[in-house]
C-alpha cells in the first residue's frame, strides 16, 4: 500500500493565536460526540490550562494553510510499570480531512513524542458507538482493556468529597 501524501499537511504546536479555533475544533468534537450540552470549556479556561498552568499540550493540524483538526494530550504516571504515559484526550480530523492519512499521521507524531518521553505507551478512550474510530484504533494495533471501566468524580459529589477531608 503506497504511503499517503501529506503534502500540503503540518502538525505544529498551538500558539496562542490559536485559541478561537482551538475552541471552535474542541465544540465540533463536542458535537460530533454527542455531548454538546456538556461543553463547558471557553477559550480562557483553554488559555489558562495551556499557557499559564501548562496542563496540557496541544498539536494543531493545519491542511494548506486551513484548521483541519488537533491533538490534545497530557503525560500521566504508571506505578504499576514505573514509567509516564502519554494520554491522548482529543484527536479531532474534521469530516473533509478524514481518510486522507492525517488521523495516523498524528498518532505518528505523539508515539514519537511518547518514545522521546521514555513513556509505557499511549492511552485514550473511545465512544463505544464510535465504530469508524475503533476501527481505526485496531487497525493500528491498539487494544482495548476489558475489565477496566472509567469513572468520574465530579460537580457535587466532587465538592462533597472534598469537604471531607478537612476530617483529622
Amino acid at each position: 500500500m503506497a504511503s499517503p501524501d501529506l503534502s500540503g499537511f503540518t502538525l505544529r504546536p498551538v500558539q496562542e493565536s490559536d485559541l478561537p479555533a482551538l475552541f471552535e475544533l474542541v465544540r465540533e468534537l463536542a458535537v460530533y460526540e454527542k455531548i454538546a450540552d456538556e461543553l463547558k470549556a471557553t477559550e480562557e479556561m483553554l488559555h489558562d490550562a495551556i499557557f499559564r498552568r501548562k496542563v496540557v499540550e496541544v498539536l494543531m493540524a493545519e491542511y494548506k494553510g486551513e484548521m483541519a483538526g488537533y491533538a490534545m494530550y497530557f503525560y500521566n504516571f504508571s506505578s504499576f510499570i514505573g514509567l509516564p504515559g502519554l494520554y491522548l484526550e482529543d484527536i479531532y480530523i474534521r469530516p473533509q480531512y478524514r481518510g486522507q492519512g492525517f488521523g495516523k499521521y498524528t498518532l505518528a507524531v505523539l508515539a514519537r513524542l511518547a518514545m522521546e518521553k521514555k513513556c509505557w505507551g499511549m492511552e485514550w478512550t473511545v465512544l463505544d458507538w464510535n465504530k469508524p474510530s475503533i476501527d481505526f484504533y485496531e487497525g493500528l494495533g491498539a487494544i482495548h482493556r476489558e475489565g477496566w471501566q472509567l469513572y468520574r468524580l465530579k460537580g457535587p459529589a466532587l465538592a462533597e468529597l472534598a469537604g471531607k477531608s478537612d476530617i483529622p
